[in-house]
Formats: structure tokens, sequence, C-alpha cells
């Protein structure tokens, strides 16, 4: 027997497949890697709330590892059962334009856009530097070509000043886990039935690597330390869906994964707070928990869960892409500003007071991205390939029509079928009144008040009587046609499963 799946959280999930606990905990992700971007901005009023929260706000790249662990959960649970059986070419290229069609469009407009920032400060600035990066991207038409095709990262040691737009390191890496995954969904498929606690295990151990980086040194940049962390968050978070996948939903696994996810969030905060203690950004090791709190969180239904199941925090993590994308350009513009004496250099109350204009702008910013270009053209570009959701009454392919060949619920379903008696046919019916002929309606008399009852009599003397139908008897009067019954309604349970799968698919 197949191992119970888990795909719809009580109280976190939609109609649509959508865990939305984890679609708010993508807000969360985002919101730690803007802050932490934005507490290098030299004023002293920052240094004041950075001194406060320390490794709170200094531990913020941790939010792009989240990212990477939540990107594997999610493709896992929307991809996996489908592409992990075998390697097909058409769901393969489905699979790569689906990621094209989410990433691509908002990307290329805020890098195209900021890039001719770059030209501008190229070419009419004074000074060598032209981003507020510790290494000076690289333009030309080169560097052009392969950060339109998200590629700009795979040839660089380090990340640092690989993108025009700083931050669009990770989505370069994580572009090379998506076109990685249709030969690795191969191998993670073939691990789910591995027991539960090995699979946590390995989902906690895989992420070790960095954790280690963090203990040890406090530094987790090292040359190709981004492959590490992207390969490594990844493969975390489809294990930790392969854990989740095979508990059973019931009150009892919901209540503990709440705790779990809980507890999670509370040592993180621990972990982060005592490991600043130990040394400088040792606290970063808590990354461990990164699959553990995801797992938890797809499947919890309170504490954490509820919080980041509400609409303003779903609405915030469907605009969180667009977030991590166009903050780096206006802060870019907002330190622009404060380098000038002219601007803002000499005017410290100004620009102390500009702080929430500027990152009320990068969320505005982000919503209009999210609603004229991500969402439109991610719908339109699907068109393109002829993607589309899933009709009501899917097709059979030739492939499908062999897997239902061999398929035991359809075989024994076809069987029933066949050897099952025909139902009894209806008896004919009353011409006048529509009751069928053993039923033919007399008046006796009922006491005062009451009114006639009809009485059921023979409708001819001495015509052999039929037996009275019932609702199992017509249809389901043997062993074999109830058996059909019961293997048709689990056959279209399954052809439904699929059906929601594949418009999951379509619309992630």
């Amino acid at each position: 027997m197949s191992p119970a799946r888990t795909t719809a959280p009580g109280g976190t999930s939609r109609a649509n497949g959508e865990l939305r606990a984890l679609t708010g905990l993508r807000i969360v992700a985002a919101a730690w890697v803007v802050i932490f971007h934005f507490h290098f901005t030299p004023l002293p009023g920052v240094a004041v709330v950075n001194e406060v929260f320390g490794p709170l706000i200094t531990a913020g790249a941790l939010g792009v590892d989240l990212f990477f662990v939540l990107s594997g959960f999610v493709i896992a649970y929307t991809y996996l059962e489908t592409m992990g059986r075998r390697l097909d070419l058409g769901p393969a290229v489905r699979f790569v334009w689906a990621r094209v069609c989410r990433m691509w469009p908002a990307y290329v407009v805020v890098f195209n856009l900021f890039g001719l920032w770059l030209l501008a400060r190229l070419a009419f600035g004074t000074s060598g530097n032209i981003a507020f990066q510790s290494v000076q991207p690289t333009v030309n038409v080169q560097q052009w070509v392969e950060q339109m095709f998200m590629v700009q990262l795979w040839t660089h040691d380090y990340f640092d000043g690989a993108s025009w737009v700083g931050s669009t390191w990770s989505i370069s890496a994580e572009w090379l886990a998506y076109l990685c995954f249709p030969v690795t969904a191969l191998v993670f498929f073939r691990l789910r039935n591995l027991p539960r606690p090995v699979l946590a295990l390995a989902a906690v151990a895989v992420t070790t690597p960095m954790a280690w980086a963090y203990v040890s040194t406090g530094n987790p940049y090292f040359p190709f330390s981004w492959l590490i962390r992207i390969a490594t968050g990844f493969s975390a978070g489809v294990l930790a869906y392969l854990v989740v996948r095979r508990v059973q939903q019931s009150e009892r696994n919901r209540r503990i994964a709440s705790w779990v996810a809980t507890g999670s969030v509370l040592a993180l905060i621990a972990g982060l707070l005592l490991g600043e203690q130990a040394g400088p950004d040792r606290g970063g090791a808590g990354l461990v928990l990164f699959p553990i709190l995801v797992g938890a969180l797809a499947m919890a239904d309170r504490g954490p869960a509820r919080l980041l199941s509400g609409s303003a925090m779903v609405r915030g993590g469907r605009i969180s892409y667009s977030l991590y994308l166009v903050h780096i350009p206006i802060f870019e513009l907002y330190w622009f500003a404060l380098a000038r004496h002219d601007v803002l250099g000499q005017r410290p109350v100004l620009a102390h007071a500009l702080i929430p204009v500027v990152l009320l702008a990068a969320l505005l910013a982000s919503l209009l991205l999210h609603r004229s270009i991500e969402e439109p053209w991610r719908n339109r570009m699907r068109g393109w390939v002829g993607a589309r959701r899933p009709a009501p009454a899917p097709v059979a392919t030739a492939s499908a029509a062999v897997d239902e060949e061999r398929d035991p619920v359809a075989l024994a379903l076809r069987t029933a079928a066949v050897t099952a008696p025909r139902p009894v046919p209806e008896p004919p019916e009353n011409e006048q009144t529509g009751a069928p002929l053993w039923f033919t309606p007399a008046v006796e008399p009922t006491g005062p008040g009451r009114g006639p009852r009809p009485v059921p009599v023979p409708a001819a003397s001495g015509a052999p009587r039929a037996a009275r139908p019932t609702p199992w008897s017509r249809h389901t009067s043997t062993l074999p046609v109830q058996s059909a019954v019961v293997l048709a309604a689990a056959l279209e349970s399954r052809e439904r499963r699929s059906e929601h799968r594949a418009w999951v698919q379509a619309t992630s």
C-alpha cells in the first residue's frame, strides 16, 4: 500500500493546492533579506537599530537559504510525483518553461532598467564605482547576454560582482537548480519509501556543510559557496517534502506540527542571539532548522502557520519575488543620494526621515511590478507553448493507455464490469399513474380526518408479481457489481487527483 500523502494541511491550504503558510513565509524571507541589505546604509540611526537587534538583522542573508529550502519543498510538492517516475522530454520541457514564465518577465524588466542606470553612471560618473558592491560588475554585451539568460553566476567562484542587480545572483543559482530538477527528481523519487526518520535526518544533515562554515569561521563565503548553498538548500526542501507526504493528516499530527513550527522559530531566534556570543555570525548555523520549519508549517494549522496563512501575509508572499528584485535598485538610488554631498550627504535629518519612504517605495514598486509585469506576462507566456489548465476530462495519451492497462484498479474495474450480470430491468409502468404495474393504488378508509391511503394490490389476477426493486438490488445486486462501484469511485478519485495536480502545475 502506498504511503499516506499530505497535500493540504487543515486551515493552511486552498482547493488549488496552495500551501498558504509557506506562501506567507516567503514574505518573511524576503523582508529579512531586504532589512539585511538596508543595514549597510551609512547612517547613525541605522547603526543604532543594528546594535539593538544584532544578528536578527545582520544575519538576514539566511533569508536566501530559507528561500532555497522553500523552493525545493514547493517544487517537489508540485512536480515530483509526475516527473520523478521517468525522464520524459515533454513534462521536462513544460516544467522548465513554467519556471521561465515564473522568473523571467519581472527579472528582465528590472535588470535592463537598472542596466541603464549603470550605463549612465559609467558614462557620467566621476569615480570608478558604478554600483554599491564590493566587487564592481562588468558592463558589456557579453555580460548582458549572460544575465538575460540568467547564467551569469555559473562561471564565478564568488557571487560578488557577478550580477548587475546584486541580489539576483540567487536567481541565477536557482535557475541552475530548476534545469537540473528533471534529472535529480529521478533520484529523489526513488528515495520516497525510505523510513521517515532517515529522510528527516537526511533533510537536516544535507544542510550541515553551510552550518559548519558558520560554526568554524563565521563566514559562509568561500569559492563556489553559492553552489553549495543552492544544492544543499534545495535538496533539504525536497527531502522535507518526502517526509511530509508520508504523514497522515489528523488533528493530532497538525497539533504536533504546530508545536514543532513554533519551537523551530524560537530555537532559530535563540540560536542567532546565543551564537553571536560565541563569535560573529556563528548563529548562522541555525539554518539546519529551515527544513524542519518548512515541513512543519506545511502540516500545521495554528501558531505561526495561522499567522502566515492570513490574507495579508499570503498577499505579501505573492509579491515577494518582485520585492526581492526591486529593493536593491531602489536602495542604490538612495545610497547614491547619500553619497552626494549636495543631495543628502549634508542633510542627516532629511536622510533619516526618508528611510520609511524608501522602504515604502520598495514595497509599492514590488506591488506594481507584480501586477503589471510578473503575473500578466507569466500567464501570457504560458500560452506561447500551449500551456493551459487541464480540461475536466483529461484525454489519455499512448503512454497513459499503457499505464491504464497495467493499473490494478482499472484492471479490477474492467474485470468486474465484464463478469457482472446485467441489472434487473425496470418493470413497466402504469400509463395513467406512472407507478409500476405491481403497484396499483386503491383507496382504503383510514378513519375520520385522515384521508385515503394507497394500498398495493396485484395489477392483474394470476399475473406473476415481480420483486420490488431497491436501489441496491437494481444495480448492485451481486458482489462483482458492488465491487465495481467501489473500484469506480477509487478510479475517479485517482483521476481527479491527477487532474488537480496538473492544474497546480499549470498555475504554479
